[in-house]
């Protein structure tokens, strides 16, 4: 019994575009996952959004509070091109809106006001919503990344300009680091 070249070479090669096709099909699957999470939590993100600018107008309304915070938010947001753009913005976002509640803090007056404390339990609600929905996100992240980084996934990544995605962590550096207490 003999086998023909051709045959055998034929047979590689159909099994090789079956392995290519299935990458392909696998790596477009989670590039949605990734980009349907996005979606879910560009929602919520919308939400916190929309509260910012009367959060900034409270805090104002008792702090002399730069209001090129506010139009850092706003920029962010607009600039934002893509998935990756829009994590690495909203990180921002996120510190900025940190430090809004920090100068918050130091106005007792403020923190007594109704409508401060309205929009500080609505921002609570979503910024809750939005870690469930920023796990998701990054557990999606997570998988495509893999996937495009592990070989032989890898290859096939590459050839078709599959990128890896931007997890979306809202701690900075600052955040992370010990505290030192005195005693």
């Amino acid at each position: 019994m003999t086998f023909n070249p051709t045959i055998i070479i034929a047979g590689i090669a159909i099994l090789l575009l079956v392995v290519v096709w299935a990458t392909y099909n696998s790596l477009v699957m989670l590039r949605n996952k990734v980009n349907e999470a996005f979606s879910t939590m560009d929602v919520f993100l919308q939400k916190r959004h929309d509260i910012i600018p009367n959060l900034v107008a409270v805090v104002k309304g008792y702090a002399e509070y730069e209001s090129a915070t506010l139009e850092k938010v706003t920029k962010l947001r607009s600039e934002a091109q893509g998935v990756n753009d829009k994590v690495d913005g909203e990180i921002q976002i996120s510190e900025a809106l940190g430090k809004i509640m920090i100068v918050a803090e130091n106005y007792p007056q403020l923190m007594a006001s109704q409508q401060f404390l309205g929009l500080q339990d609505k921002l609570a609600t979503i910024e809750e919503d939005l870690a469930f929905s920023r796990r998701y996100y990054n557990g999606s992240v997570r998988e495509y990344n893999n996937k495009c980084q592990m070989f032989p996934f890898n290859l096939i990544a590459g050839i078709f300009g599959f990128k890896a995605m931007h997890m979306f962590e809202v701690e900075s550096v600052a955040a992370r680091k010990n505290v030192e207490v005195d005693v």
